[in-house]
């Protein structure tokens, strides 16, 4: 069904207007979780040509995010990155390419249960450093920027993780971000907007690690004043006075 508007069109407009660049969001299926990867890259071939035809000529598109989210190496995620990757730069002449990996982590449970810690697949520092290694290695002439998601491990591992994930992208020419989750983990009701004290640690965290950029997930639902939850206000808020003090 055709929607009453054109949200990218709108949303390359007012990047734009306020001096920002954006990211266009590719497709996840999950055909490549369920073993048909070839159909997920197939699928997102079509849509970057889809929206390199309809935007790509417009001063705010900056660059692509492939959603494809993986936090160890499995399901051909290298096969799926390149591949797309490869196809976004040739199509769109070398725009730089973003992507959001997880962390296999004790936190990383089913969100549609009261569960908080307990994930099964969990990884060592040690075996995410032998497996991201191998994985950007492979991406980095396709891909430009990771920024790993910052919630699914304990806050006393987080240090450990964000160091060693700039140390890899150090290694591999990649630029690192952070990506601050804005929802807890820590609650059984899943999810409502983090207390703005655990969002400074992990901030303060990435910080530390070198790491100098952060994007969130999710500003509209967890952040935004606009939310549906008015804790959601409260942490824009507060986060507004913390840099303001700064």
């Amino acid at each position: 069904y055709m929607p009453p508007v054109d949200l990218v069109q709108m949303f390359l407009d007012l990047a734009q207007k306020h001096g920002m660049k954006f990211f266009f969001g590719n497709y996840t299926g999950g055909y490549y979780v369920t073993g048909d990867y070839q159909r997920e890259i197939d699928i997102n071939k079509r849509v970057g040509e889809e929206a390199w035809a309809r935007y790509g000529s417009h001063p705010a598109f900056y660059g692509w995010y492939l959603t494809q989210e993986v936090g160890r190496l499995m399901w051909n995620i290298i096969d799926v990155l390149v591949e797309i990757g490869q196809f976004y730069k040739e199509l769109s002449g070398g725009k730089p390419a973003l992507i959001s990996p997880y962390l296999e982590g004790i936190k990383l449970v089913n969100a549609f249960s009261a569960e908080l810690t307990g994930n099964p697949t969990r990884v060592t520092v040690e075996q995410h450093v032998k497996e991201w290694d191998e994985i950007m290695a492979a991406i980095r002439p396709v891909i430009d920027i990771v920024a790993f998601q910052d919630g699914q491990c304990d806050y006393d591992e987080l240090p450990d993780f964000l160091h060693t994930n700039k140390e890899l992208t150090d290694r591999h020419g990649l630029t690192c971000w952070t990506n601050c989750e804005s929802f807890d983990r820590d609650m059984p009701i899943k999810f409502l907007p983090i207390k703005w004290e655990k969002m400074l640690l992990k901030l303060k965290a990435a910080e530390r690690a070198g790491i100098t950029d952060a994007i969130t997930f999710e500003f509209s639902h967890f952040m935004s004043p606009n939310s549906c939850y008015p804790a959601a206000g409260h942490l824009y808020h507060r986060y507004l006075e913390y840099r303001a003090g700064m």
